[in-house]
């Protein structure tokens, strides 16, 4: 039987949103079990059901009163909204504007794994939600279909009525978990990853660097936290969870997918931002040394020389 639990209370409670102050959501730890954060929790029932590779979850809003969610994993979301009316309100999905639409009752959203989704809402009628967590890299999708390889795009409120019909089998399956054999399920599950890529048919199929690399959602997380604390040390652990993998594999793609290990790119990209610095003659060398990390200007000349072939001041003086 698929297995039924109720899903833990997700963020705490946090300040009314309007307009002007639109929530502001932390970056949340990847897990291998991810949910949606719902605040204030206490106004959510939520049933979950998981079974390999696949999480399925009800959530009903119990209150008349404002809420926020929010959302990112290396999971894909499917969100089936069978009730969903608000007097005011905002949705986002990374990489598509934002929506103040305000009924999206029987509207399906697609959040492509890696992507930011949150938002807030005053609902009008009670919501009732049905969210399906998909695993890019699980074993429900077809190896030969390299599910994992395609770089989905997001959508927004719309509606397909075959993809409607199969999350509400799936939102059965989830109410009635114990009574439903797993085998039904998976093949739901399976069903579901088809439909995705149907009405997926003009995204773009990307060929990864090599095989085994890095998806192009990771590769552009993992590269934008780079640039963003290229002045830190910087852990591999911290980086491969960033991707949702293991250490060990996480170092593996990251090569073949950048052609550097992960410390040789933060090196080089370190340099590449002293490069920069160095272009303002009004800044000291041990100032760029520090800025960009380095614990002083000997230690910052010895690793420009090495990725440069050139000294810090050699390379400002060839800048005339």
């Amino acid at each position: 039987m698929v297995s039924s639990a109720e899903s833990p209370a997700a963020l705490p409670p946090r300040r009314r949103p309007t307009a002007e102050h639109p929530p502001a959501w932390p970056q949340p730890h990847f897990e291998s079990r991810p949910l949606v954060n719902i605040s204030p929790p206490e106004i959510a029932k939520r049933r979950s059901t998981t079974w390999s590779g696949f999480r399925g979850e009800t959530v009903q809003i119990m209150r008349h009163t404002p809420f926020e969610y929010g959302f990112r994993a290396p999971w894909h979301l499917l969100i089936a909204a069978e009730v969903a009316e608000r007097y005011d309100g905002e949705s986002f999905v990374e990489g598509l504007p934002r929506s103040t639409l305000r009924d999206f009752t029987h509207k399906l959203t697609f959040v492509p794994a890696g992507h930011d989704f949150h938002g807030w809402q005053r609902p009008r009628a009670l919501t009732h939600t049905t969210y399906f967590y998909i695993d890019p890299r699980g074993p429900l999708a077809d190896p030969a279909l390299r599910f994992e390889d395609i770089e989905f795009k997001p959508r927004l409120f719309f509606y397909d009525r075959d993809l409607w019909q199969t999350a509400l089998k799936l939102k059965s399956v989830i109410e009635n978990a114990d009574t439903v054999h797993r085998q039904y399920a998976e093949a739901l599950g399976i069903v579901l990853t088809h439909e995705l890529l149907r009405i997926s048919g003009d995204t773009e199929f990307h060929e990864p660097v090599s095989r085994g690399g890095l998806a192009s959602w990771q590769q552009k997380r993992v590269a934008a936290y780079v640039e963003e604390h290229v002045a830190d040390d910087i852990p591999l652990a911290t980086l491969a969870e960033l991707a949702g993998l293991s250490p060990y594999h996480f170092s593996r793609s990251f090569k073949r997918s950048f052609g550097l290990p992960p410390h040789r790119y933060h090196a080089t990209r370190r340099i590449e931002r002293a490069k920069q610095l160095l272009a303002n003659r009004e800044r000291s060398v041990t100032a760029i040394a520090l800025e960009v990390g380095f614990s002083d200007a000997s230690t910052f000349t010895s690793a420009f020389h090495r990725l440069t072939g050139e000294t810090p001041s050699y390379y400002r003086r060839c800048l005339d």
